[in-house]
């Protein structure tokens, strides 16, 4: 047994009062979870803590809170591990970010999570016409979306991701990583409805800035930023959807830029998303970034020179490299979420290079 200081959040928003922080000593083995711990502060010390769990077996998703300031399940994190990763040799228990909170480490997942999740149509819209039996479907295109198949619903990555903060709109990673499930499904019949709505919504598919915090803070590895790449290749590659949001353009735009100079080059890439320059369509944008512009200016970060001439030019490897990828019939992608090999290699037999993942 060994003594550790788990310091929690409390807040009533009933009572009036701010939040504040708790502290209370517990006695587990340092192999416990951090749940645990609470539970036993709960149990010893002050009843009123508030805290959901429900499996304790990091199934139920119930638990996520704020550990040390990062999202997680508090029945799958360890007390010795998580006072490691202290920096003052208490372990801090908040909960979770861009939901409210209902009493202490409860927040409303009713009022954000799972309104979003309802919005993407989270089942699947059957084909026509439906089979007397069951629908017969590729091993391939089930293990495609067996990454966002893993999802608990746990919230953690929508505590942590920082468009939800800028625009609490914004659907969020967990529903659109819960959206590539059905685009994925050959068996659902309204993919291109699906992509249409998520790409004209506002607040929808290219509302992601790529930050990465939804990958780190997944508990299983769902990876939603991966799964909203996904839906934005297959919106814009296969299904050519010309979005109000001009996130289609914008990624043609990019892809064009970089092709042309090597490199992106910053200062054509906001008038090439709405078709150049000269383009009517680009005037507003241009004089909007003005400002942006004059406080790069000044700080040095944006020279005259770079932003008028093309210094970059693109190399004959980098464009054969664009000329090989394009000439393809059709685009090949891997899930990495699945690695190894197939069971019906000869034990000296190489992997197929498309099984590495």
């Amino acid at each position: 047994m060994s003594e550790f200081t788990l310091r929690l959040r409390r807040y009533d928003p009933q009572s009036g009062e701010p939040p504040y922080w708790e502290s209370h000593t517990i006695e587990l083995e340092p192999h416990r979870s951090v749940l645990e711990g609470i539970l036993q502060a709960r149990g010893r010390f002050d009843g009123s803590i508030g805290i959901r769990c429900s499996c304790r077996s990091a199934i139920c998703g119930s638990c996520g809170v704020r550990i040390n300031g990062q999202p997680g399940l508090a029945c799958h994190t360890h007390l010795d591990e998580a006072l490691e990763r202290s920096s003052d040799g208490m372990i801090s228990v908040e909960p979770m970010g861009n939901m409210p909170v209902i009493r202490d480490l409860i927040v409303d997942m009713d009022a954000v999570h799972w309104k979003k999740i309802q919005a993407v149509t989270p089942w699947l819209l059957a084909r026509e016409p439906v089979p007397e039996r069951e629908y017969l479907v590729d091993r391939e295109a089930m293990v495609d979306v067996t990454q966002s198949m893993a999802c608990i619903q746990c919230g953690a990555c929508v505590s942590d991701c920082l468009a939800m903060e800028v625009d609490p709109d914004f659907i969020g990673p967990a529903a659109l990583a819960k959206s590539y499930r059905f685009v994925g499904d050959p068996r659902d019949s309204e993919h291109t409805e699906r992509l249409t709505a998520l790409s004209e919504d506002p607040h929808g598919l290219y509302t992601c800035t790529h930050c990465f915090k939804c990958v780190d803070a997944c508990p299983k590895g769902v990876n939603p930023m991966g799964q909203i790449m996904r839906l934005r290749r297959i919106a814009g590659s296969d299904h050519h959807i010309e979005d109000r949001n001009n996130g289609y353009r914008h990624e043609h735009a990019f892809v064009d830029n970089v092709r042309r100079n090597g490199l992106l080059h910053e200062a054509d890439l906001l008038p090439d998303s709405y078709g150049g320059k000269f383009n009517p369509r680009a005037v507003p944008e241009l004089i909007a970034s003005m400002p942006v512009a004059l406080r790069g200016l000044l700080r040095g970060k944006i020279t005259l020179r770079k932003a008028l001439t093309h210094p970059h030019k693109a190399s004959k490897e980098l464009r054969a490299i664009f000329e090989r990828i394009e000439s393809k019939p059709e685009r090949y992608e891997l899930n990495l979420y699945v690695s190894g090999t197939d069971e019906d290699n000869e034990p000296n037999e190489p992997a197929p290079a498309e099984a590495i993942a």
